[in-house]
Order: structure tokens, then C-alpha cells, then sequence
């Protein structure tokens, strides 16, 4: 397959809101081994991608400076040692650069398209479907029949852990911001989604004897109170601060209780670790998806040159789901 010299990129020309978000061409990349290269349709939008863009989250060493952790598209280049062949039609987990025509990844962090879904529902899955099996599963130990809650319910991650919660046999309860997201969490199978604008989630919990499990992306001074409605033996796995990484906490609480707290951040793990999430995806995930049972709830869509407007609708919070940019051929 020939390959152009250059691709339309959108970059971040320093640090700073949504404006900074700038247009540009870039050399197209080429595989190493192990690595592929993707003829990007679609890419997803995440709040890491934001926090880049502001200046507050640097990329990995080696890793590309564009945004963009996930994608879906083509394979139209493989590195020595890569399990796939040209023409394959995968979504993939990126370690940045994204926001491409063409994008390089490692072969063993890419999934193959789930059967009767289209690009752009792929391109929504790898960076919400890694983070909340690694977070949910791997260090929650989510088991059925517990009551597991989830914070910032109609966001990607949310509407994720709440169909693999539910699919588990979990107990689900979540916040939202609004009426409208509550409902659009219960469709999902949240048993009760609570509005945290004018509900008490902590009472809430307690009425019902309190969390096996809390998945946190707010932090701030959620985090004492998730700790006052956990369980005994209960977890809290950390994914983001939106609130702010500090609070106040009385650990007699986490001792008497035997909580554990863990939490961990995708993008900086080994190449090896994500491709271990990967493998754990196409056993016990892929199949409920190829069947209907899980799958991503799409929000907006944007061309690339308008990735700017989907990050102004991405910090509004106005979003249920995932925003994506439509790149090539998608």
C-alpha cells in the first residue's frame, strides 16, 4: 500500500483552554517492531486528552505530543513481530497521537472491530473499556451480588462500569448531574443513579447498607465521604480528581473497616501490562459486545479540524458518553 509523506494532525500549540487545539501537518509515522500502523477513521476524546492540553499531563517518554489515546481504522503498515496483516480492521489503545490520519501503536494493545459495530462505536471503546476492567475487575475485585458505586455515571467511564457492573451481577448505583443523566444511567441498569445537585449519595448508600466498591474519578471531598459509606472489607479505586487530589480523611475509619484504597492511571503502565488488560478484554468483554450486551453510548461527533469544539463540549459537561472526531474515511 503506498503511504503519503505527510498527514493532517491537530496539535496543541501550548498549553492552554480549547483554542489551543491547532491544525497542522506532520510527517506520517512508521511501525517499529511489535508496532502497527493505523489509517485512522475515528478517534476518541477523553479528559486525559484535556488535561494534556492544559499543561498537566505530560506524555510518556517516547510517546507521541499529539492527544489522542484511542482510535479505530485500518491497518496499513506492520512492524516486524506483529500479529496482524494489512487491512485489518482494528480499534486500539494509543500511548498518544491520535487526533492523526495515521497513528503507530503497539500490535498487542489493538482489539479487533467488534462484529456489527461500526468505526466510530470502536474508535468510543479502547480508552474507557481498559481503564474500567483494569480499575473495576482487576483491583476493585467486583463480584456479583455486590453494591458497587460509580461517580460521574453518564460520562464515558461511567456508562462503561455501569453495563460490566451490571453484567457481573453487581448491585449498581451511580451520581449524575442532572434528571436527564440519572435516567439515561438507570436505562443502562444502574438500580438507583442519584442526582448529586440535590441528593445526599452518601445516605443514600447507607440506606441500602453501604458500598462494596466505589469507582472515584472526582476525588476532592468526595473522597472522605466514600470512605465513611463503604462497607467493612470495602474498596475505593481512584481514577481522577476532577475535585482536586486532596481531602481530609480519618484513617481509624479505613483500619477499623479494613478498607483497602488503590487507584491507578492508564497511560503511564508498561507496554506489557496494557496488552495483558487487552488479552482480558477479548475473553471477557469482547463477547458480551459482539452479542449487544455492552457497548458505548455515543454523545457528538466533530470533524478533526474541529477538535477545539468537541473539547469545549467535553468540559461543559453537557456530554452523556463518548465525543468523537470523525478523521479519515470514517
Amino acid at each position: 500500500m503506498s503511504l503519503p509523506d505527510e498527514m493532517e494532525v491537530v496539535e496543541i500549540a501550548g498549553s492552554g483552554g480549547p483554542e489551543v487545539l491547532t491544525p497542522a501537518r506532520r510527517p506520517v509515522p512508521h511501525p517499529g517492531a511489535g508496532e502497527v500502523l493505523i489509517r485512522v477513521a475515528w478517534a476518541g476524546v477523553n479528559r486525559p486528552d484535556a488535561l494534556q492540553r492544559a499543561g498537566m499531563y505530560a506524555p510518556p517518554p517516547g510517546a507521541s505530543d499529539l492527544p489522542g489515546l484511542e482510535c479505530a481504522g485500518e491497518v496499513v503498515a506492520v512492524g516486524e513481530g506483529a500479529s496482524w496483516r494489512v487491512g485489518d480492521m482494528v480499534c486500539a489503545l494509543l500511548p498518544g497521537g491520535g487526533y492523526a490520519e495515521y497513528v503507530v501503536t503497539p500490535g498487542a494493545h489493538c482489539l479487533s472491530v467488534p462484529k456489527g459495530m461500526c468505526l466510530q462505536q470502536a474508535a468510543a471503546l479502547p480508552e474507557t473499556y481498559f481503564t474500567v476492567w483494569t480499575n473495576v475487575f482487576d483491583r476493585g475485585g467486583l463480584q456479583a451480588g455486590e453494591v458497587f458505586l460509580v461517580h460521574g455515571g453518564s460520562s464515558g467511564i461511567g456508562t462503561t462500569a455501569i453495563q460490566l457492573a451490571r453484567e457481573w451481577g453487581a448491585r449498581v448505583f451511580t451520581t449524575a448531574g442532572s434528571d436527564e443523566k440519572c435516567a439515561e444511567c438507570e436505562r443502562l441498569g444502574a438500580e438507583r443513579a442519584i442526582n448529586y445537585k440535590t441528593e445526599d449519595f452518601g445516605a443514600i448508600l447507607k440506606d441500602v447498607g453501604g458500598a462494596d466498591l466505589v469507582l472515584d474519578m472526582v476525588g476532592g471531598r468526595y473522597i472522605p465521604e466514600n470512605v465513611k459509606l463503604l462497607k467493612e472489607d470495602g474498596r475505593l479505586v481512584m481514577i481522577a480528581f476532577l475535585g482536586g487530589p486532596k481531602a481530609e480523611l480519618n484513617f481509624a475509619q479505613v483500619m477499623v473497616k479494613r478498607l483497602t484504597i488503590t487507584g491507578s492511571t492508564l497511560r503511564p503502565q508498561s507496554d506489557a501490562a496494557k496488552a495483558d488488560i487487552a488479552k482480558s478484554l477479548k475473553t471477557n468483554v469482547w463477547p458480551l459486545m459482539e452479542v449487544g450486551k455492552v457497548g458505548p453510548i455515543m454523545d457528538q461527533s466533530f470533524p478533526l479540524p474541529e477538535a477545539a469544539k468537541a473539547h469545549a463540549r467535553m468540559e461543559s459537561s453537557a456530554h452523556i458518553g463518548k465525543i468523537t472526531l470523525k478523521v479519515a474515511g470514517g
